[in-house]
C-alpha cells in the first residue's frame, strides 16, 4: 500500500468521523425540536422555548456544514488552496454553531433535573473538548506525513 493510499484512506476517515458526528447531532436535535415543540404546544414553558430557540438557531449551521462536505468531496483536486481553505474554515465555524446547540439540550435536561442536567452539560463540554483535541491531533498527524512524504519526493 503506497503512503499516498494511506493519507486519502487517514483524510477521507477523519473526514466520515466529523460527516457521522454532524449526522447524529442533526437527527438528534430535529427529533428534539419535533417532539418538544409537541410538548410546549400542550404545556408552555418559558425555558424550553429558549432551549427550542436555541437549538432552531443552530440547524441551517448543521445543514450548510453537509453542502459544504459534500461541495468539496464532489469536487476534490478542482478547486484552488485558497478556497479549499476558505470552505474548510466556514465548516468548522458551522461545527462550532452545531455544537452550541447542545446548550438547548442541556437546558431541557435542567428543566427534567438540576442533577442531570450538571451530569449532561459537564460530560459535553468533555466531550467537546476531547473531539477537538482528537482532530487537531489527526490534523496535526496529517500535516506530518505530508511533510515527509514530500521530503522523501525530493
Amino acid at each position: 500500500m503506497s503512503e499516498d493510499s494511506v493519507n486519502v484512506e487517514s483524510r477521507t476517515s477523519s473526514q466520515d468521523k466529523r460527516w457521522t458526528i454532524m449526522a447524529a447531532l442533526l437527527g438528534t436535535n430535529t427529533a428534539v425540536m419535533l417532539f418538544q415543540g409537541i410538548e410546549q404546544e400542550t404545556n408552555h414553558s418559558t425555558i424550553r422555548e429558549v432551549a427550542l430557540s436555541i437549538i432552531a438557531a443552530t440547524l441551517p449551521f448543521q445543514a450548510i456544514y453537509f453542502l459544504i462536505y459534500t461541495f468539496l468531496l464532489e469536487n476534490n483536486g478542482k478547486l484552488s488552496r485558497h478556497m479549499e481553505k476558505k470552505l474548510k474554515t466556514a465548516s468548522n465555524i458551522c461545527q462550532l454553531f452545531a455544537y452550541l446547540s447542545l446548550i438547548g439540550v442541556a437546558m431541557l435536561w435542567f428543566k427534567l433535573s438540576i442533577y442531570v442536567g450538571l451530569a449532561f452539560m459537564t460530560s459535553t463540554v468533555f466531550a467537546i473538548l476531547l473531539v477537538r483535541y482528537a482532530m487537531l491531533m489527526d490534523d496535526e498527524s496529517r500535516d506530518e506525513i505530508k511533510t515527509n512524504a514530500n521530503e522523501q519526493g525530493s
